[in-house]
């Protein structure tokens, strides 16, 4: 077990060296081989290992292991660990496995790209990072990963980096995640100062030692890794990099947003729950973030013309959807809801992916149309994302983990129950917006012809995700709905706790009926603006308040314009009146000296003999007075 565990991060990131030294020498389909084929062991022994884990569990359900010690400084002595618990497994299993269908599907989607070897070489360091990030034992092997996704995050989003566009919303993405990572760093540093460690299972067995509950330290050090997680997941504040990331290729946007960056927020608190469970206030905070979140991007989704922007602000919505679970102690609930997205949300994206590149690179959802009869397969497994994005009662993966997040939300207490509120009120905007791109993508009239057609390694991966969309979710369902608890059971020796039961089975299932009929409500609507009355939509737009309106809620609430102002324009206007900083005069006044010194050195360099002469005379002269007087 402990020999799989490590070859598990190991392929993906082998599969980068020998892409990074040899991509350019070797044939297309060698690549192809190497970049998928790697990521696809990796998934393969992760199935091995889960079988492994489960059937036979290792002693107290978690295995650690050591392959060096990294460095040893100041009392700090962090191994290169792996820990292998339910929660990464799950993630593990997550990234592995959707890592490998979005790198199939790729081999096909970036064939005629001049960079194919750079995008498989990036791809495979952005899985193995991500697999060093979940399976990290220290929080330093951890903060490894979490560098190694932000940096892959950069190079594939302005993967395409001749467009000044694309280089501008990949430095965006960078600086705007280096906020959440300084915060992380400075968390580290706090932990470890007063801890002593930064082993996670020893920070949680010390904190509850030496913090008790609403501590000083407990409340700073949850609120920093907050701060981290939020810059991660693209949770206000700090959500304006995400849709900006959807100028790199489509397997990229399907990658950052199903399996890899944006869910290691989730993550990171899932993992350091003990530290959140001792700060209630910094809980709630998790919870107002999300649930404020979820609302903000639905909104926005609601608006948007590009397709993969529709998908972008849906994936900051249901990310919010994980912070509110987290936010009410549901961790499980969390991390099913995760697994859930990362399928039914890979799925749309590849899918979107094929409709670009089907309609030359056409992302309008309003110049697109007809496309249900010219793409039949891309119809059909694209309508299992979207009916299990906007949580369809029963028959969706989406619809039970949502119902899961929704009900522990609403039976956390008092500040819950508001809480439930905009969860439900997410639920309506999601199923709106959600089947306005399905009807006006597949059913309006054609616009265009579809003029490239996928091949069979691109829709083999819409396929398998379709199926996993749909019935992924039966892992785990409420108690007036079969009671099957084969997640939470999984990750309870982890996360522990109990699922949280409704006092009765009324109860419980007027709960199941509250949100179904929202979703039911929301997808009413959709079809009456976008397929009974379509003229309402277009004349909802003519008027002077609508657009303002539009443009505002389309430009995500006026954030990027926000911080231009308080921020960017500010510091730029610093940076222009402090270009002569009076801490650079004396090195300016240094290298002046120096060039003055030159010039009159080299006004001795005459030539002539005579002159050099004089000079070695006087110059002893001088030594011998100052040895003789001084």
């Amino acid at each position: 077990m402990v020999t799989i565990l490590w070859l598990i991060p190991s392929l993906p990131l082998a599969g980068f060296v020998v892409l990074a030294i040899l991509g350019r020498r070797l044939p297309r389909r060698a690549i192809a081989w190497i970049g998928a084929g790697s990521v696809g062991l990796a998934a393969l022994l992760a199935i091995v290992l889960a079988a492994r884990f489960i059937g036979s569990p290792p002693p107290g359900d978690a295995l650690t292991t050591t392959a060096w010690t990294w460095f040893e400084a100041g009392g700090l002595r962090p191994g290169i660990s792996l820990h292998l618990d339910a929660l990464s497994l799950v993630f593990t299993l997550v990234v592995t496995f959707v890592g490998f269908l979005i790198h199939l599907y790729s081999v096909g989607f970036m064939a005629g790209d001049d960079g194919y070897g750079r995008f498989f070489a990036y791809m495979n360091l952005f899985v193995g990072s991500m697999l060093v990030l979940v399976l990290a034992a220290n929080l330093l092997v951890l903060y490894l990963g979490w560098e190694g996704v932000g940096l892959c995050s950069y190079l594939l989003i302005g993967f395409w980096f001749k467009d000044p566009a694309n280089v501008r919303a990949a430095e965006k993405a960078f600086i705007v995640t280096r906020i959440g990572d300084t915060a992380l760093a400075v968390g580290l540093f706090l932990i470890f100062s007063r801890l002593g460690t930064l082993d996670i299972q020893a920070i949680g067995a010390q904190a509850l030692a030496q913090c008790p509950v609403g501590s000083a330290l407990a409340v700073t050090a949850s609120s920093l890794l907050l701060g981290g997680a939020v810059g991660k997941s693209a949770q206000l504040p700090l959500q304006t990099w995400l849709p900006d990331a959807m100028a790199g290729p489509t397997p990229v946007s399907a990658l950052i947003h199903a399996a890899t960056m944006v869910t290691a927020g989730v993550y990171l608190i899932a993992r350091m729950h003990v530290l959140f469970e001792l700060a209630p206030p910094v809980r709630l905070a998790v919870g107002i973030i999300g649930a404020a979140t979820l609302l903000v991007a639905g909104v926005s989704a609601l608006v948007q013309v590009d397709i993969k922007r529709i998908l972008a602000y849906s994936t900051i919505s249901q990310v919010g959807y994980m912070f509110l679970a987290l936010g009410a102690g549901a961790w499980s609930a969390a991390v099913f809801h995760f697994v859930t997205h990362a399928f039914f949300k890979a799925l749309l994206f590849l899918g979107a992916g094929v409709i670009i590149l089907g309609l030359e690179d056409e992302h309008d959802i309003f110049k697109m149309g007809g496309l249900r009869r010219a793409l039949p397969l891309v119809f059909w497994t694209f309508l299992a994302g979207a009916v299990s994005l906007a949580a369809l009662p029963l028959v969706t993966a989406g619809f039970y983990s949502k119902e899961w997040v929704l009900a522990a939300t609403f039976l956390s207490g008092e500040r819950g129950h508001w809480l439930w509120i905009a969860g439900l009120a997410g639920a309506f905007l999601t199923a709106l917006y959600t089947f306005r791109m399905v009807f006006v993508v597949f059913t309006w009239p054609a616009t265009s012809p579809v003029r490239r057609r996928p091949v069979a390694g691109m829709t083999v991966p819409l396929v398998v995700l379709a199926v996993l969309s749909l019935g992924v979710g039966f892992l785990e369902t409420p108690r007036a709905l079969g009671n099957v608890p084969v997640f939470s059971s999984l990750l309870k020796p982890i996360l522990g706790g109990r699922r949280l039961e409704p006092e009765s089975l009324a109860e419980d299932a007027g709960l199941i009926i509250i949100s179904s009929l929202v979703v039911a409500a929301g997808l009413f609507l959709a079809w009456f603006l976008y397929r009974r009355k379509t003229g309402l939509v277009r004349a909802s737009g003519r008027g002077k308040a609508a657009r303002l309106a539009f443009c505002f809620f389309c430009a995500g609430w006026g954030f990027d314009w926000l911080y231009d102002r308080l921020f960017v324009r500010p510091l730029a206007w610093l940076a222009r009146i402090n270009k002569n900083d009076v801490i650079d005069l004396p090195f300016r006044g240094l290298a002046g000296a120096a060039n003055v010194g030159h010039v009159v050195l080299a006004r001795t360099q005459t030539g002539r003999l005579r002159w050099y002469a004089a000079g070695l005379a006087v110059g002893a002269i001088i030594v011998i007075i100052v040895a003789v007087f001084l």
